[in-house]
């Protein structure tokens, strides 16, 4: 089984390729996205339809309900019935979408007690970024004072652990998930891939967005993690009438173009150096490498 992980920011034509060359190289695909396993959220994680999955057998789509809060352990779960199914059935596996911290934990492993870090934090991160420093500075001098992401899950550690990030990571060692992946990275031009965003964007309020987001509201609790992501937070704000319609695809667009560069820095400061170029010149390596 060869596997490999076609990433890049939200919007970049990560689905679509990876769909291409699933039906070329005799592969499954693993979702590697963090809104995609929810049920009922289909237009606002701009999951693939079943005709745009062409027959392709996925994982990692459409496998909890947004009550249910999904995290690295549950898409290891996916991995692992990713990987199992493509060996037992002599498939290559791609991994796709822009959740990279999924990845990130797939090449880093998990520590033994990873498992009981879960709890919430309770304070501003930049409260939490300080105290941390305090504690453990020499692990702190790797996380940035803006890296949410990082200094959340430092924070927990703390918290459930009361060992400082260093201690906890000197007692529980982590053991890598996946050893062998080659990862490709699409890359566009900044206006571009705005273009993009807006275009796709527009597609999805025009496919009913709202009225998903508010059947999800009627249904769901507003503070689910599930509830909290761009396009279903800003619909909110339209259904509390903070937010005018004709604002709308403006504002997802905005916070789209926002969270497309975190990605690009996650991607290009948390992941081991991997290939990057424009689709077309990227398809092409990526099919050479399968022909090896």
């Amino acid at each position: 089984m060869k596997q490999i992980a076609i990433i890049g920011t939200t919007a970049s034509g990560k689905s679509d390729l990876s769909i291409e060359v699933a039906l070329k190289t005799n592969s499954v695909i693993l979702s590697l996205d963090s809104l995609s396993v929810y049920k009922e959220i289909d237009i606002a994680s701009a999951k693939p339809t079943k005709d745009e999955m062409s027959g392709i057998k996925h994982f990692g789509i459409d496998v909890v309900y947004p009550s249910y809060q999904f995290g690295v352990t549950d898409f290891i779960e996916c991995y692992e019935e990713a990987s199992d199914f493509a060996r037992n059935n002599d498939k290559n596996l791609i991994i796709t979408g822009g959740s990279s911290f999924y990845l990130k934990t797939l090449l880093e492993g998990l520590s033994s007690n990873d498992s009981s870090i879960n709890k919430t934090i309770d304070i501003p991160h930049r409260e939490a970024y300080d105290k941390l420093v305090g504690i453990d500075p020499t692990y702190m001098l790797k996380i940035d004072k803006n890296d949410t992401y990082r200094i959340e899950k430092a924070y927990n550690i703390y918290l459930s652990s009361n060992l400082t990030p260093s201690e906890f990571f000197a007692t529980y060692k982590k053991e890598p998930i996946i050893t062998n992946i080659n990862i490709f990275e699409i890359e566009w031009d900044v206006e571009t891939l705005r273009k993009r965003i807006l275009l796709r964007t527009q597609k999805m309020i025009q496919n009913g967005l709202i009225e998903e987001v508010l059947g999800l509201e009627k249904k769901y609790n507003r503070n689910l993690n599930s509830m909290k992501s761009i396009g279903i937070i800003e619909v909110l704000d339209y259904l509390d009438a903070k937010v005018a319609k004709k604002d709308l695809c403006e504002l997802i667009s905005t916070h789209t173009a926002q969270l497309a560069k975190r990605q690009r820095t996650f991607n290009k400061t948390q992941l081991p150096f991997h290939q990057k170029n424009e689709i077309n010149a990227l398809k092409k390596e990526i099919f050479k490498y399968f022909l090896v």
